[in-house]
Formats: C-alpha cells, sequence, structure tokens
C-alpha cells in the first residue's frame, strides 16, 4: 500500500492511498471544518466520504510530468511509467500550483 499526504497551499488537505483495490481520497476532518477551505479538484468537491476508483484520479494524473521530463524521472529514481502513485510522490512533492502530494514517511514539518 501506498500513501501520501495531499496539501493545498501547504495545509494539509488530505490522503491519498493506493492498495490492492485501486485508489481512495479523503479530505482531512480538520481541513474540511476550516473556514477557508477549497477543493483541491472542480472534479472531487469537499466531502467527508471518501472517493474511490480503480485508476488514479485524472487530476493526480494531471500533476505527473510528460516528455522529457518524465523520462527522466523514471531514469533517475527508476520507477516504472505504469507505477501513477510512485511517479506522483516521486515528483510532486512541490509542484507548481498549489497542490502537492508527499509520501507520509516524508511529511512535511
Amino acid at each position: 500500500m501506498k500513501t501520501g499526504k495531499v496539501y493545498m497551499h501547504d495545509r494539509l488537505a488530505g490522503t491519498l492511498t493506493e492498495d490492492e483495490t485501486g485508489f481512495t481520497f479523503r479530505y482531512d476532518s480538520a481541513y474540511l471544518d476550516s473556514d477557508n477551505a477549497e477543493a483541491i479538484s472542480l472534479t472531487m468537491p469537499l466531502t467527508n466520504k471518501e472517493y474511490h476508483d480503480t485508476v488514479l484520479f485524472p487530476f493526480f494524473d494531471g500533476l505527473i510530468p510528460e516528455g522529457w521530463l518524465l523520462d527522466i524521472a523514471e531514469k533517475s529514481w527508476k520507477i516504472n511509467q505504469r507505477d501513477r502513485m510512485s511517479l506522483l510522490m516521486a515528483c510532486c512533492k512541490d509542484c507548481i500550483g498549489a497542490v502537492s502530494v508527499v509520501p507520509i514517511e516524508e511529511e512535511r514539518e
């Protein structure tokens, strides 16, 4: 199982997990309760229910680099291009934009 914490503007927004059944995203309850919580994507509105799918959610998949940058990431970290969760956690710790994904073992301080 692979798990990453999803940050929105450096605030913990939720958790993304990959297991044998697929992918699950859940917003953090403290984030949902905050006054200025905003959805990480229009396709994933704020809710206390889990999002689940057998493939990586398109929003998260779109954060993974493409082309020559993806080639560099694959070679540098020896990650298979089909292992989307590993690529997401390796490449999207400090993304351009509001959202980043950090593996649990590298949690921000």
